[in-house]
């Protein structure tokens, strides 16, 4: 890959997805069909996993991978840049409790091999663990609200900039209170409190190059960040 297209994967993130419920089949994405989510698990997804993009990304080395994806609407949460980098050079989404927000996500419908792929990506980083969040309030596109949900939940809490947290400007919210911005704009918060001395795409590609550099940057953000702030039950 070049390194523009690097820079740009980097800045894109959480990239582009629909807005409406879909089935991605091997990359491609068709009408959403309620019948198809019987017997698989409903995971929360929020930042780049709502994309057919990273869905490709975890999915495509294998032909066959049907994923229903149903848009939600979950009360009282934001999504929010966690507190650290991500070895595509991104700073990556997680779940944060709003009061009166409801922010805008999606229902990955993954069969078993499918969740175990997903744990691979998600948690063997350490960024995240999976688990249920209980006593919430999930309204979904195609099936009935609910009160429970399973998500990756991130371990290194949320990025604090000016004194709180910042939502992902790429994600819809009803009633946010949070300021909002792109991956672009938060990497450039980053590179200009500890690297001044890099210019913008050299930041990056050092990020991307340096997994010590990387993990370092992600421990100084990690030192000021602010924890999940609902209950959850870990599974994994």
């Amino acid at each position: 890959m070049t390194d523009s297209k690097r820079l740009a994967r980097a800045r894109g993130y959480p990239y582009a997805f629909p807005r409406t419920s879909f089935v991605y089949i091997d990359g491609a994405v068709r009408p959403f069909e309620p019948n198809m989510t019987r017997g698989r698990t409903p995971v929360l997804a929020f930042g780049s996993n709502q994309s057919p993009e990273r869905l490709t990304q975890k999915f495509g080395h294998q032909a066959g991978h049907i994923i229903p994806v149903e848009r939600g609407k979950l009360q009282d949460f934001d999504v929010v840049f966690s507190a650290h980098l991500t070895n595509y050079g991104s700073i990556a989404a997680m779940l944060q409790v709003s009061k009166g927000a409801a922010v805008e996500l999606a229902i990955t419908w993954l069969a078993d091999d499918q969740l175990e792929i997903m744990h691979e990506t998600e948690i063997s980083a350490a960024n995240y663990f999976f688990g249920a969040l209980e006593n919430i309030s999930l309204q979904r596109e195609h099936s009935a609200a609910v009160n429970t949900a399973y998500a990756y939940v991130g371990r290194r809490g949320h990025f604090l900039h000016e004194g709180d947290a910042v939502a992902l400007s790429a994600v819809a919210c009803d009633n946010r209170r949070l300021p909002g911005k792109t991956t672009a704009e938060m990497l450039e918060i980053v590179r200009q409190a500890h690297a001044p001395d890099h210019d913008p795409d050299g930041f990056i590609l050092k990020v991307l190059d340096d997994p010590a550099y990387r993990d370092g940057l992600t421990a100084k953000l990690e030192e000021t960040s602010v924890d999940f702030g609902h209950p959850v039950k870990p599974l994994a």
